[in-house]
């Protein structure tokens, strides 16, 4: 099988400037890089601004870490380690601390970090208590990315799965789809593997993550077809991000490209800002208006996608923000409130449901589930002087 070329030291990118690859490195000794030659080659060089480079090219905001580390509060989902259980039904292995790309973006940008570890290379302790769970019926193999691990892994933690009578949907949460179609498509034990535990009653449903039109290359659509033809459903998911897709004719291609590929686009995320990351973050507002810019250009396929913010308190579906007034309705919730509907204030500055007046009103902050986990947001830290005042100044 012919592999992609993974590159792990900035200094070795020639086709940026040597003084900015220097500076660039205070950035990669923090926060891991890790692309490959395939993916570099989707990048327009000339362009400082180039969306495909600023997915996976380190940016000096990197290192203004004011907001939390942990956004959502993963922390208290977990109950064994390496596998958390926010929603009734579902529940998420981390089976991997590698990701297929390093999105500058990342909302789990904790894992980027050595001094963190959440996912196990032994899932054991998750997979026994799914078993003792007979609500969860869809798991969510994450991290990190699980088309990562080595295929023979993979078909470890999947036949384990499948041993367990209740749980129906495997999921598969991957950016390779798009940073490394090869790795799909010119593996056939892979297909095979989901050939075989991919069945009508039983389905593998591959998560994608593809941020932009332009990964959607020939190489992806022959690894979406190879997926298609071993009985996986492949779906989408992206934050919209400043500078890389915060564009309504970009974000309405990158629809039709999806549904014209087979890929159902799944959920549009408000990016959640946690530290590291907030030089991609938009306003609420201005993320509403270019999603519904971005429908109007597609079909009613296209029209599937959701708008919502991955909360602490569950996924909170983006319905409208007309007149000041933010319309939001729980898509899951943590607490059960499912379908509940809210009207709040929504400031024209305001990034995230925390920054609404009135939102904690409708949920309660949550305690963790594993006693055993770290927490990254008890990492040290000092008050940082930025408008809203719930971000935090990280140090080490």
């Amino acid at each position: 099988m012919a592999k992609a070329k993974y590159i792990t030291d900035i200094g070795k990118l020639t086709m940026i400037p040597e003084l900015e690859r220097e500076q660039l490195k205070a950035i990669t000794n923090k926060f891991v890089f890790r692309v490959n030659d395939y993916y570099l080659n989707l990048i327009d060089w000339k362009d400082p601004a180039d969306p495909i480079r600023k997915l996976v090219i380190p940016n000096t905001g990197e290192l203004k870490e004011y907001g939390r580390w942990d956004a959502s509060d993963e922390d208290t989902n977990y109950v064994v380690p390496g596998c958390q259980h926010k929603y009734d039904t579902t529940a998420l292995l981390l089976v991997s601390e590698v990701c297929g790309a390093y999105c500058r973006y990342c909302f789990r940008k904790r894992l980027f970090r050595n001094d963190v570890k959440e996912a196990l290379a032994d899932v054991t302790p998750g997979l026994a208590y799914i078993a003792e769970h007979p609500e969860i019926n869809n798991v969510l193999l994450t991290g990190g990315d699980s088309l990562i691990l080595a295929t023979s892994k993979l078909r470890s933690i999947i036949e384990r799965l499948r041993e367990i009578e209740h749980v129906k949907i495997i999921r598969l949460g991957s950016k390779i789809p798009v940073f490394n179609p090869m790795r799909i498509y010119e593996d056939p034990e892979l297909l095979a593997l989901i050939k075989q535990y991919s069945t009508p009653e039983k389905r593998i449903y591959v998560m994608a993550h593809i941020n932009h039109p332009r990964e959607i290359t020939e190489e992806a659509k022959k690894g979406f077809e190879a997926l298609h033809q071993a009985g996986a459903v492949v779906v989408n998911q992206t934050p919209v991000l400043r500078g890389i897709n915060d564009d309504a004719a970009v974000l309405g291609e990158l629809l039709d490209k999806l549904s014209w590929a087979g890929v159902t686009p799944y959920y549009f995320f408000v990016n959640r800002p946690v530290a590291g990351n907030r030089e991609f973050v938009l306003p609420l507002e201005r993320v509403y208006r270019l999603v519904e810019e971005a429908k109007a250009r597609t079909s009613g396929l296209g029209k599937r996608v959701r708008l919502s913010m991955s909360h602490t308190s569950g996924k909170i579906e983006i319905l409208a923000i007309e007149d000041g007034k933010a319309y939001l309705k729980y898509h899951q919730s943590r607490d059960g409130h499912y379908g509940k509907m809210m009207i709040l204030d929504c400031p024209k500055e305001a990034e995230w449901f925390d920054d609404l007046p009135g939102n904690e009103l409708h949920w309660e902050k949550p305690v963790k589930k594993h006693n055993d986990t770290v927490s990254v947001n008890e990492l040290p830290s000092i008050p940082y002087p930025v408008k809203n005042q719930y971000f935090m100044a990280m140090s080490d």
